[in-house]
């Protein structure tokens, strides 16, 4: 489709942000924030302007107080209890140049129950952990409000019993401690088995087990509203007709437990991915996709490097980001679907933060996106350049407060 002249404006916006400036910030830029060390001096007609402790942005206009009205905590996630004021009108969220709609669910990944995932059984501690409650309070203190919780089904359902057998008391109990402290500090939480729709080493497509499978888990959290049921983490290698019938077999299973208000996710074939909804096949069977209660969402997941695969912490360009979401974004407005975007992530130089914001503020543009979360934080993830595990993740300085506070 064609694009807008708006929308090449706010492409050529973002990929200007990608420049090294030598003495300015073009408008829309960051001019200042905590362990920023670049120009502070923003081009003629914008004005620097203070966003959060960690990023002041160039904005159109001529404010005449950029200032915050209190000085922020010297530590990473330190927030500032004042609020900066400003002469000028600005974006809705100080990073898109267009109105823009508030995500309802926006968050991170905790990951750490489905490391190991070659030891079953295995030992809590040693192959696998459960995310720490210091960092649900850390995120829950930003303002991120959605954890995505992976864990592996063969841990929950033991081979040696099977899907239909009773769950693992040890394994549940730690999901079951995890989640009830999400859910207690008003947050959501994803249920997702992270499996790639696979069960002890071989495909699943029995839709009658993975119906009762998933009706025997909802059970347990049917009278929780503020859990979330995540089908089946990135399905691939199997037709999409297959995994649409595994997924409306999950929400009918789903339903007949009783649970009735909560948001179930759809995730389609081919690791889900945004960009390739279209080409691999899922767009034309999820269309059809049907929950009685009328509260399903898609879930696609998108990573901004070369191929996609989120192994590389360089992204191929300052728009990648939107350029990557667009047909997926057509699709679901064309279906009246909504979507959320379960996994994104990149590295934390320039390009890539711009790519990130891409993304992010092209879904903002529209009505059927739900929100995001970043891939992710989580107690094992040592020096991993995606992490945002507190306090000293990698993308914790540049990823977070120019990449995703802004959204809050």
């Amino acid at each position: 489709m064609k694009s807008s002249p708006s929308k090449l404006t706010y492409l050529a916006v973002l990929s200007a942000l990608s420049t090294p400036v030598v003495s300015q910030v073009a408008v829309w830029g960051q001019c200042g924030g905590q362990y920023y060390s670049g120009p502070t001096t923003c081009d003629s007609g914008s004005t620097c302007v203070f966003s959060n402790p960690y990023y002041s942005q160039c904005l159109p206009g001529t404010a005449t107080t950029s200032t915050p009205t209190s000085t922020p905590s010297s530590a990473p996630g330190g927030g500032s209890t004042g609020t900066p004021t400003t002469t000028s009108p600005s974006p809705t969220n100080s990073v898109c140049p267009g109105g823009t709609t508030k995500f309802k669910f926006f968050g991170v990944n905790e990951s750490g129950a489905e490391f190991g995932n070659t030891v079953i059984p295995a030992k809590l501690g040693k192959d696998y952990t459960f995310p720490s409650p210091s960092s649900i309070d850390y995120f829950v203190g930003q303002g991120f409000n959605t954890f995505r919780l992976p864990f592996l089904m063969e841990r929950l359902s033991p081979p040696s019993t099977g899907l239909t057998g009773p769950f693992n008391q040890t394994y549940l109990s730690g999901l079951q401690t995890i989640i009830s402290y999400i859910t207690g500090k008003g947050a959501f939480v994803l249920l997702d088995p992270h499996n790639f729709m696979s069960y002890n080493g071989a495909q699943i497509t029995d839709t009658t087990t993975f119906q009762t499978w998933w009706q025997n888990l909802a059970t347990l959290f049917k009278s929780n509203d503020n859990v979330i049921f995540d089908i089946m983490n990135e399905p691939n290698g199997m037709d999409a007709s297959i995994v649409f019938d595994l997924s409306q077999a999950a929400i009918n299973g789903i339903r007949a437990s009783g649970a009735t208000s909560q948001l179930i996710l759809v995730e389609g074939t081919s690791w889900t991915g945004a960009w390739t909804w279209e080409s691999s096949g899922n767009a034309g069977v999820f269309g059809a996709i049907k929950d009685p209660n009328n509260n399903v969402a898609i879930e696609m997941h998108q990573y901004l490097d070369s191929d996609g695969s989120g192994t590389s912490d360089q992204c191929v360009n300052a728009t990648i980001g939107a350029d990557r979401l667009q047909v997926a974004t057509q699709w679901l407005q064309q279906n009246g679907i909504k979507a959320l975007l379960g996994e994104i992530g990149a590295g934390s130089n320039p390009t890539c933060i711009s790519a990130v914001q891409s993304a992010l503020c092209s879904m903002q543009e529209t009505d059927v996106w739900l929100g995001a979360l970043w891939w992710a934080a989580g107690p094992w993830w040592g020096t991993y350049y995606q992490s945002i595990e507190p306090p000293d993740g990698a993308a914790i300085p540049s990823i977070l407060p120019q990449a995703l506070v802004p959204f809050l």
